[in-house]
């Protein structure tokens, strides 16, 4: 308790702070501790507790065509709504016309939206144009499924070859010697193209024939020879050597075409009955019957006349220089078989020999 004592009788001079504080004194033996005036006059004011800020919601209602038919919840309001069972979705640039967000599945695919979350009824939205039953939003384990099985190839297929220049020897193509013949030809510029073999009994024999139509320069064979490559290259080079640049320097023309007699033959030397079988039987031999220039000039094989002396000169040179192309020769003079035409083939001989007359 507080006892305050009043002095009587005598009233003294005090300075200011000293009346204040006993006007304080004064008011706490009165019980009424507010201090006078408006000095202290600040009253106090009860605690207030502001709420935590809560995320933003969506201020339109959610278009129900966005996830179909789904069943509706109502969106607890105020500050002490739960807000994890809330599906809510940032709301910003991302809105469309329709209302939907960019936190939506890029493209309303084939992923789930689940609505309810933390709730007793959650529920599966699926998009409107997606049936309810559609087999990507359902469970699918107590379902058969049914595994189309492809074929399994075992074994690749051998590719299959047309052409004999591209056809490996082993699978029945030709050897790399016929290959590399028929590029030299090529390079000559002989038109030729290969025909099926040839075997028309014993000792005559193709097994790699072509079928030779024209030679460097246009010239025709005609008709159309059937030989080995082998010889075809020869008989190539001594027109494209020998032949066409002697008939330019005599006749100032070219050739145009050349008349073969015989080309595959079967049949022995000279057709003589019990003979050796003659080169022609095996493609390796050709005989020249005629030459026909540009100029339209004919020049046949044969003897020439006592004054054809520019005949005379051409078939005589070319049959000297023939020599070096083939390993036989024989044409008018040789014999009587061979009085109306050249023959040349390619036949092997020991040592190398080559008969020429």
């Amino acid at each position: 308790m507080l006892f305050c004592v009043a002095r009587h009788g005598r009233v003294r001079s005090v300075p200011l702070g000293l009346a204040l504080a006993a006007a304080l004194v004064a008011a706490g033996c009165s019980g009424d501790m507010t201090p006078p005036g408006d000095l202290l006059a600040i009253e106090p004011s009860n605690p207030v507790i502001l709420a935590e800020p809560v995320q933003p919601m969506m201020s339109a209602p959610v278009d129900t065509a966005m996830f179909g038919e789904t069943q509706s919840f109502p969106i607890p309001d105020g500050p002490d709504a739960p807000m994890q069972n809330v599906l809510a979705y940032p709301v910003g640039d991302g809105v469309d016309s329709m209302q939907r967000t960019s936190a939506l599945p890029e493209g309303n695919v084939d992923q789930p939206v689940v609505t309810g979350i933390g709730t007793d009824n959650p529920s599966l939205a699926s998009r409107s144009n997606v049936p309810a039953t559609d087999p990507r939003t359902v469970d699918l384990e107590d379902r058969p499924v049914a595994v189309e099985e492809s074929p399994v190839q075992l074994a690749a297929q051998m590719p299959r070859f047309t052409n004999p220049m591209n056809q490996p020897q082993w699978a029945g193509g030709m050897p790399a010697v016929e290959k590399a013949c028929r590029q030299r030809l090529k390079r000559l510029g002989v038109t030729f193209r290969d025909i099926p073999a040839i075997s028309s009994g014993k000792g005559c024999a193709i097994p790699y024939p072509v079928e030779l139509t024209k030679l460097s320069g246009g010239i025709e064979i005609k008709p159309a020879a059937k030989l080995n490559c082998q010889i075809t290259e020869a008989f190539a080079q001594w027109v494209k050597n020998e032949l066409a640049p002697a008939a330019r320097k005599r006749y100032l023309s070219g050739v145009r075409s050349i008349n073969q007699l015989s080309s595959y033959s079967c049949r022995t030397m000279n057709s003589r009955p019990g003979a050796a079988m003659s080169e022609h039987a095996r493609g390796n031999a050709i005989d020249v019957g005629k030459i026909t220039l540009n100029s339209g000039r004919e020049i046949l094989v044969r003897q020439p006349g006592l004054f054809a002396f520019r005949e005379k000169s051409l078939l005589n040179n070319i049959r000297a220089d023939s020599c070096r192309y083939f390993t036989t020769v024989l044409g008018p003079g040789s014999d009587v078989h061979h009085k109306d035409h050249f023959h040349f083939d390619l036949r092997t001989r020991k040592a190398g020999y080559r008969h020429c007359d």
